[in-house]
């Protein structure tokens, strides 16, 4: 019960590393408020959570719909407690193709906005929205998500790279602004973990991304869960504008 009674917001919590977040903070007995977009599965996980657990429909690139849904939880919980900045998209491609001397594609404009939206702006307008409250009741967590390929680059993801270095940098600007608030700031950089979104890829691309861990296998939802949790609660107390990598080694083979 490492989390009890804490107020935990965890966006894009309806699959995938936020589901098992969500699941996990329930457990350690949290007050656990998802968001998503995917509004069937995130209403059927909260109802699975129990009558502590609650789920709001936001785009967190709409700083309208993240302000008002913070400051509905705060005024239904009395508090925020934790902000874990889960949500993320990809839409990769190559920065550009070229093929016997000839360009055949890019990386579109429209892909490269929709993923700055979701994994960038996204994080700054829910912590922007979250950072106040905090601030006035003395202290809180807020844990985001950044990737190890936003610490070494990845072909074909110009853009989602560009999110994840950018979620560090501003992960180190907040813990600088927000530390004297008792505000722990820190973010969370997983390796090639089974989701769904990766579970699509094809079993020869899967069986490459486990060999290329020293642990030889691909990473488990909960994995990144049990570190969300242990950087939410009072156990990290000390740890504070950290990168945590959590990819089976994978980034000492980079």
């Amino acid at each position: 019960m490492r989390l009890k009674d804490k107020v935990c917001i965890i966006t894009g919590g309806a699959a995938g590393i936020g589901r098992a977040t969500a699941e996990k903070f329930a457990k350690e007995g949290a007050k656990v408020v998802i968001c998503d977009v995917n509004v069937e599965a995130g209403q059927a996980l909260a109802e699975q959570l129990g009558n502590d657990a609650s789920f709001y429909q936001v785009n967190v690139t709409n700083r309208q719909e993240v302000q008002a849904w913070i400051d509905d939880v705060a005024a239904r919980y009395g508090r925020i407690d934790v902000l874990i900045n889960n949500a993320g998209i990809t839409r990769d491609g190559q920065f550009v193709k070229f093929k016997e001397g000839e360009m055949v594609g890019q990386m579109s404009e429209e892909a490269f906005d929709a993923v700055i939206a979701v994994n960038l702006k996204g994080v700054f307008n829910c912590t922007q929205a979250v950072a106040p409250y905090m601030i006035k009741q003395g202290g809180g967590s807020i844990v985001s998500a950044s990737s190890v390929v936003g610490l070494y680059g990845n072909f074909g993801q110009t853009n989602y790279a560009a999110t994840k270095f950018a979620v560090i940098g501003m992960t180190k600007t907040w813990a600088r602004e927000l530390g004297k608030y008792q505000i722990r700031v820190n973010a969370v950089a997983p390796g090639f973990i089974l989701t769904e979104m990766v579970l699509k890829m094809p079993e020869n691309v899967l069986a490459n991304m486990a060999n290329n861990a020293p642990l030889k296998r691909l990473g488990k939802p909960e994995e990144i869960a049990n570190v969300y949790c242990w950087l939410a609660s009072d156990e990290s107390s000390y740890v504070h504008g950290a990168v945590i990598s959590v990819d089976g080694g994978i980034v000492l083979g980079t």
